[in-house]
Formats: C-alpha cells, structure tokens, sequence
C-alpha cells in the first residue's frame, strides 16, 4: 500500500508518499496564494492509496478532496520518532510559528508549547532581515557565523526589527556582526520554549529553518545540548501524515 502525507504549510506545500515504510517520493512546492491549487499541482499524477493532510491548510483538503487531517503535533511527533525513534524533544521553526514538543516513550506529545502570535523568530523573520541586509538567505547563516561579536536586536516585531536593522546599518554596524545579533535573537526565543517544555535531552531540529546552520549551531551553543537535524527537516510533518494514512 502506498500511503501519502500531505503537509500544507503557511510557506511551502510538503508532499511524502511511502510504501512497506519507505519514503519512495518527495515533492515540494509554494505555497502561494492560493495553497489548496498548489496541494492539487503537487498531487498530480502522484499514486497512492491513501492521504492524510496535516498543517495550517490542512482543512481546505478536508472540505474540498474529503481527506483526512492530524493536527501538525501528531505528525512531527509521528516524523520524528520514525526518523529518530529515541527522539523526546522536537523543535520545529517554520514560515510563520514556532513549535516546541516533547514525547513520552511512547512517542506521544507530553507537553507543548507555540509562539505563533506574530511572523518573530521564524523563516519569514529570517527572509525579511537577510534582505534587508542585503544577503540571500544561503548567505545569512555563514555571514553570522563569520562574526566574532554581535549587535544586539532589541526588537522580535518584524517590522520594528527591520527598521532597528536598517537603522544599525546607516550607523555604521558590520552587516555580519547584526546577522549574529538576529540569529541570536532568534535562539533566544527558540531555547525559551525548550527550557519550559524539556529542560535536557537532545533536540530534534525540523522545519525549514532548519537548514539554517547558525541557528542550529547557536541552539546547541546555548543549551549546551545536541541538535540534530534530519536530511530533509522540511518534510517531517509529510512524512508523519504518511505514517498515520499507513495505519488506518
């Protein structure tokens, strides 16, 4: 049987088909405008037997394809635990929030916590002030990392902090020295959430910022924990809704 995750997320559609346990097809795509139009541009020509969709735009398929929905803490839990079965701690920073989620040994969401109030510490924040420094976002994370010190970032509004960055830079700051200061910004925020909800163990790093390697680094840096992060943390919560299509 071949078994389809459907993971709609505020900025990338994530489509994970598996057979027998097996990942046998990865898509990716915008999210755009429109997302149920880009689940559907995804799915084409896709075979399965079932789906199950999960993530922010998880309702459009319900109402639309009649296809069923886990909430996105079950399927990163489900994600995580099949790629990283002793996995307790999940940290997951996508487009728009940010989730912290722990798991029994059964696997299971024991506590949990998210900051999804504003776009602050997320992959939008990050693609807003490495533009707004004049980086693309494969510069970003090594520029930072390139920086002995730091100007700090006051402000997490990404709108304030824009200006805050802009305004360092007319002043004369080093442009990697503010990238050190907003990753770390970001960090701070990000091991706040951890500390509440899974004060050790190892973290299991998912979501698109993810392939950000400063925050990864400064994570752990800050914990004083290991981070680790799969080979395609974008796809966890896809690959968990697969999981679940597999079993019922």
């Amino acid at each position: 049987m071949r078994a389809a995750g459907l993971d709609i997320g505020s900025r990338t559609v994530k489509l994970v088909v598996i057979e027998a346990g097996n990942t046998v097809l990865t898509r990716k795509a915008l999210t755009s405008h429109d997302p149920l139009e880009a689940a559907r541009v995804l799915m084409e020509g896709v075979d399965y037997d079932t789906i199950v969709a999960t993530g922010y735009g998880r309702h459009l398929l319900k109402g639309h394809l009649d296809c069923p929905v886990i909430s996105e803490i079950k399927a990163f839990a489900l994600g995580a635990k099949a790629i990283h079965p002793p996995c307790r701690v999940i940290l997951d920073i996508g487009g728009q929030d940010t989730k912290a989620i722990s798991l029994n040994e059964a696997g299971e969401m024991s506590k949990f916590e998210m900051n999804d109030k504003c776009a602050a510490g997320t992959g939008r924040f990050l693609e807003i002030m490495a533009h707004a420094l004049g980086y693309t976002l494969e510069e970003f994370p090594k520029a930072a990392l390139s920086a002995e010190r730091f100007e700090k970032i006051n402000s997490m509004c990404t709108v304030f902090a824009e200006s805050e960055v802009i305004s360092l830079a007319a002043k004369g700051a080093a442009r990697t020295e503010v990238a050190l200061g907003i990753h770390k910004a970001i960090v701070s925020r990000s091991t706040a959430l951890l500390r509440r909800i899974a004060p050790s163990g190892e973290v299991f790093f998912a979501g698109g910022v993810a392939f950000n390697g400063c925050v990864e680094t400064l994570i752990a840096r800050e914990l004083g924990r290991r981070v680790l992060v799969p080979s395609d943390p974008q796809s966890v919560g896809a690959f968990g809704a697969a999981i679940h299509a597999a079993s019922v």
